[in-house]
């Protein structure tokens, strides 16, 4: 753990003053949170009004419970767990790396989850074997994960980080598109779609069990590592003096998101820069280390998640627009703004 230090009676107030106006903000975004999700299960085909909503959740009504039960309840539970954990794995690769434009999306990881699960659906072991899909998704976002901390431990640089972070996506959307062109079978070519947009529509609760374990374990592996990130901020050999193992670090952070991130892909498909919007958005109204980040990153995840959620249902169109597709949309001129708001030299250093 890192060591304590003095405060003198002078900082005091002002550190009283910070913590006050963190937890205010939590207190901001965990309401934000709560607006969302009750919007989440009001809003769909067919709308329910608040005393609607209120029988369903109670049981005093059948219909409305059937329709919270078997759709919109699993839906928001996978909003919710999904988008907290890519907002935490966000800022947790961001906290690590040192580099604020790092994200799983960026780094390929839910690109590789998503080809580990497209190999079970084309396969037929999904369906042989419930568990193939969300093992295969792990193991595709760890080996992903894995292979980007290697390159950068030997190389070094947010230019590496970013290159190979592009060049594990392209590689893992180019071998998708080889099995689509190679698949004879309409539903597999259908649910390879799915992957590829990313999607809460038509999930069960038994997907919310698939994942659900999987992602509280990879996020509880990243608040672990959390001190381990603040400490990070002061640089590699400080962090390394005061007690923590980088590569170990390394290792626990790459299964952590492999685990969260690859159990959400197996059953949402990818879904893109929530991991690199959510931590920029609570970075100016927290403490400014990389552990104080953490909490407030995966709420703003859960939120944003759950608002493209609600909004794809309330945009008019002939089939339900995608949430991965609207996240893209929304995600890829903010990223862009990100690159040339902070420009970096190629010789800059992760």
């Amino acid at each position: 753990m890192v060591g304590s230090t003095n405060v003198t009676s002078s900082e005091r107030p002002r550190l009283r003053t910070a913590a006050a106006a963190s937890g205010a903000f939590l207190l901001l975004l965990t309401i934000a949170l709560i607006v969302v999700a009750i919007l989440s299960l009001m809003l769909g085909p067919a709308h329910l009004s608040p005393s609607e909503l209120f029988r369903g959740l109670t049981g005093q009504s059948e219909t409305a419970a059937i329709i919270l039960r078997e759709i919109r309840l699993p839906r928001l539970i996978l909003s919710l767990s999904i988008g907290g954990m890519l907002g935490l794995a966000g800022a947790a690769v961001q906290g690590l790396s040192r580099n604020p434009l790092a994200e799983p999306a960026v780094l390929g990881t839910p690109q590789a989850a998503a080809l580990g699960a497209v190999l079970m659906i084309y396969s037929g072991l999904a369906d042989a074997f419930s568990l193939a899909l969300p093992l295969t998704a792990i193991v595709g976002a760890l080996l992903a994960m894995l292979a980007t901390l290697l390159v950068v431990r030997r190389v070094g640089g947010v230019i590496s980080l970013l290159l190979i972070g592009l060049m594990i996506g392209s590689l893992a959307a180019a071998a998708i598109s080889l099995i689509l062109s190679l698949s004879s079978n309409p539903y597999a070519v259908t649910e390879i779609v799915f992957w590829l947009m990313g999607s809460f529509t038509d999930r069960s609760m038994w997907h919310v069990v698939l994942s659900l374990p999987f992602i509280i374990v990879g996020a509880a592996a990243l608040f672990w590592c959390g001190p381990a990130y603040k400490a990070l901020t002061l640089g590699e050999e400080t962090a390394t003096s005061l007690g923590f193992d980088i590569w170990r670090v390394s290792l626990i952070t790459s299964a952590g998101i492999a685990l969260g991130v690859g159990a959400g892909t197996a059953v949402s498909g990818a879904i893109g820069f929530v991991g690199l919007l959510a931590p920029h958005m609570v970075r100016p109204f927290v403490r400014s280390d990389a552990q104080a980040v953490l909490l407030p990153s995966a709420l703003a995840g859960a939120i944003l998640t759950t608002a493209a959620d609600v909004l794809v249902k309330l945009i008019p169109a002939t089939s339900e627009i995608r949430v991965g597709a609207l996240m893209a949309v929304i995600g890829a001129p903010c990223f862009l703004y990100l690159v040339i708001a902070r420009p970096y030299r190629l010789d800059d250093r992760a």
